[in-house]
């Protein structure tokens, strides 16, 4: 986002889920949650986004970033909200998750491999142009 001409402003603590927030060219504000999954997951977890205490909120936005499938997922509150899953039972009711990748058998290798699903594809940026200019 820096790289991009951003203003990006970061909270002291993260007591409200923000880990950045942006002020955009026109002067309004979005309000941005920062999730990543490393390489070193277990198989079939590289796009696993879990434990998301989450209800609607105006200009928010998720940036997922899954280090192994090299993906920076994009999303806002009312998207995340259509496509993440929700807790019904469990000690975890209400919390929300997310995972954008499966596993497949490579045909070649006979090894198992992650893949991103198609449904989630439309999400992926390479750059953070929708956030800075708030379009959804």
């Amino acid at each position: 986002m820096l790289k991009e001409g951003m203003d990006v402003y970061i909270p002291l603590v993260d007591d409200h889920a923000v880990d950045a927030i942006v002020r955009r060219k026109d002067g309004s504000i979005a309000l941005v949650q920062i999730k990543a999954r490393s390489t070193t997951v277990k198989m079939g977890d590289a796009s696993l986004f879990s434990a998301i205490n989450h209800e609607y909120r105006e200009d928010y936005w998720f940036i997922f970033y899954a280090e192994r499938l090299q993906a920076t997922f994009l999303l806002t509150s009312e998207e995340f909200l259509t496509e993440c899953v929700q807790n019904k039972t469990g000690k975890n009711i209400g919390v929300r998750g997310i995972w954008f990748n499966g596993t497949k058998k490579d045909k070649a290798t006979g090894e198992r491999v992650e893949y991103i699903k198609e449904r989630y594809l439309k999400y992926i940026v390479t750059d953070f142009t929708r956030l800075a200019t708030g379009l959804v």
